[in-house]
């Protein structure tokens, strides 16, 4: 005789099954290119300071940090460790589920209901690093600042995260969150 589990049985194992993905995506970060190039440029060159490269890519591996194709497309180091780097740690960084570039036409909206070809070229991956953190309840993490002024395709990613309810904040903030230290493999 076959066991039946009742309906409501999975309604709520499906409900609980969703619960616990939406908590776990709402813990993602998803880094703009800003963040990557600076972080190499200015803060943590990697042969200066590998254990920070070292806990991002244990972070991204770990899903806690991913980033959207368009936005690590516009990462092109030369030769060089960063290129390196990303050659080694691309598939782990890259948010595989390509569900958000659904949501990228209403967050182009954000910027302006009638942008040109030019316009929405000019901005590169930011539409697509907006809508990946709202497809995931994820986190916006960049370098750029708000400047509410600007207008149409000058908008900043975070004015653009605010209008899309979306959280946004720069790497210092996510170095507090995720707890980097340089000492992180000891803890």
């Amino acid at each position: 005789m076959i066991s039946r589990t009742p309906r409501s049985a999975h309604s709520q194992g499906e409900a609980d099954g969703f619960a616990k993905l939406r908590e776990i995506m709402r813990n993602m970060y998803v880094l703009d290119a800003s963040v990557v190039i600076a972080a190499n440029d200015e803060y943590y060159p990697i042969d200066r300071v590998p254990e920070f490269w070292d806990w991002l890519a244990e972070k991204a591996g770990s899903g806690d940090i991913k980033t959207p194709r368009e936005v690590l497309n516009e990462i092109t180091p030369s030769d060089g460790p960063l290129n390196d780097w990303l050659k080694k740690h691309f598939d782990s960084l890259l948010l595989e589920d390509e569900e958000y570039l659904k949501k990228v036409p209403d967050i182009l909206e954000l910027y302006a209901t009638d942008l040109s070809e030019a316009e929405v070229e000019g901005l590169g991956g930011d539409p697509f690093l907006v809508a990946a953190a709202w497809r995931t309840s994820g986190t916006v993490v960049t370098k750029e600042v708000s400047s509410p002024r600007r207008q149409r395709a000058n908008r900043t990613i975070p004015d653009v995260c605010k209008d899309a309810k979306v959280r946004c904040i720069n790497d210092h903030e996510l170095i507090r969150e995720l707890d980097f230290r340089t000492s992180w493999k000891a803890r």
